[in-house]
């Protein structure tokens, strides 16, 4: 028997009870977004799962294809009637059983979809302001670079940001340089260089911050660095921005006393908008 929210019922009422995502954040994730029934970058989503999966020592099922995901993916999307445009997010866990040292690393898979309201990417070009979160430390690690069901620090920052009303915080590493935002990487323009932090600062391994990349590499008179970013260079900034999948880009537009613009970000989404149409 348990005790949930003090009714007494039994413990195979509720699912969470030996759930080791729930008990132990053990548990990996994407999130994709889905346009006209198409996965975006599903290559690059499949393989930073299966990555993430070896790196916490999962057991991978053999079925585990990139073409079993889509399958299960697009299968539940056109069973809601959203497969025009919508959000998923995959989830694999370990399987019950065992305390910190789990009794197997087989696992299980959640997939969960909403409907977004836009397909294509477009920019917001809203008030924007961020500050730094320093309550907590990103730590330069391997597993800082993947998406775990452990993202207390992504918590608590979101509302530290809301209690101060601000639209996003940035987050630190223990050495206190600037790693990236609570829901995606930083990038920085300072002139003519557009720079990004590296994977080794501690920062998501991030499927938008690739595409970004690889589209602003291919633009005349923009030198694109991976390169540490420190506090006081956010002063000097002449844009920030923010990336992830789901939104694409996000001009900051205030840090503190310092207000951007958004020039580049405007062309980048351009670009992002014409590579997927391509594709």
């Amino acid at each position: 028997m348990i005790n949930f929210n003090g009714n007494i019922a039994a413990e195979n009422d509720n699912i969470l009870t030996q759930n080791r995502a729930f008990l132990y954040g053990d548990g990996v994730f994407e999130t994709l977004k889905i346009i006209n029934n198409k996965i975006l970058f599903l290559e690059d989503h499949y393989f930073r799962l299966m990555a993430s999966m070896r790196v916490v020592r999962m057991e991978i099922p053999m079925n585990f294809t990139m073409e079993f995901f889509e399958e299960q993916v697009l299968k539940l999307v056109h069973e809601k009637g959203i497969s025009a445009s919508a959000r998923v997010r995959i989830t694999v866990f370990r399987n019950d059983g065992g305390l910190y040292l789990p009794k197997t690393n087989e696992v299980s898979y959640l997939i969960h979809a909403t409907p977004l309201d836009k397909a294509s990417y477009a920019l917001n070009t809203s008030e924007y302001e961020v500050d730094l979160y320093k309550d907590f430390y990103v730590t330069k690690q391997l597993l800082s670079s993947i998406k775990t069901t452990n993202k207390m620090i992504n918590v608590t920052g979101s509302i530290f940001a809301h209690e101060n009303g601000l639209a996003n915080c940035l987050l630190v590493n223990d050495t206190k340089n600037v790693v990236e935002g609570l829901q995606g990487n930083l990038f920085m323009l300072i002139g003519k260089k557009l720079i990004t932090p590296p994977i080794s600062e501690g920062c998501l391994n991030g499927i938008m911050r690739k595409q970004i990349l690889v589209l602003a590499k291919k633009l005349d008179g923009i030198e694109v660095l991976e390169e540490i970013i420190s506090p006081f260079d956010l002063q000097k900034a002449d844009e920030l921005f923010l990336t992830n999948v789901i939104t694409g880009i996000q001009p900051i537009t205030k840090y503190r006393k310092k207000e951007f613009r958004s020039d580049l970000a405007h062309l980048l989404v351009q670009k992002l908008n014409e590579s997927i149409s391509e594709n």
